[in-house]
């Protein structure tokens, strides 16, 4: 069965959430891609819309947007997702996951969209800051 770390960020305060999901919830993530917008139901969030914007496998290969399905795949990087350059024209070939959510998915991150209201009030946080 699927399980998940989700990374929820807020755009508005720039604040992140982390949410562990698994059985129902974590296969709404399956087969959706990056950019894909679903329900925040999945995370806690009901009245809010989500957006899939990046995630990593156990390994911690990242999710590329360009890269089709769920497969693995070498690319010769110059920079973006997947590799940070340490001087100028530096390029490596770094293997990176394609953009479908699957299995071997274990992070994914996510971005609040659509929706009114604090997000830290609806996730519960302010109350386990006082704890």
């Amino acid at each position: 069965m699927a399980e998940f770390k989700v990374v929820l960020a807020d755009p508005e305060t720039g604040e992140t959430f982390q949410r562990e999901v698994d059985g129902q919830d974590a296969n709404r993530f399956l087969g959706r891609e990056l950019g894909d917008e679903i329900g925040g139901d999945a995370v806690g969030l009901s009245d809010r819309t989500i957006e899939l914007t990046g995630g990593s496998d156990e390994t911690g290969r990242p999710m590329r947007e360009d890269v089709s399905g769920t497969r693995l795949k070498e690319l010769y990087l110059e920079g973006g997702v997947g590799f940070d350059p340490s001087r100028d024209g530096e390029r490596k070939r770094i293997t990176v996951r394609g953009s479908e959510v699957d299995d071997d998915v274990a992070q994914i991150n996510v971005s609040v969209v659509d929706g009114d209201g604090d997000v830290a009030a609806a996730l519960g946080a302010d109350d386990e800051d006082d704890e």
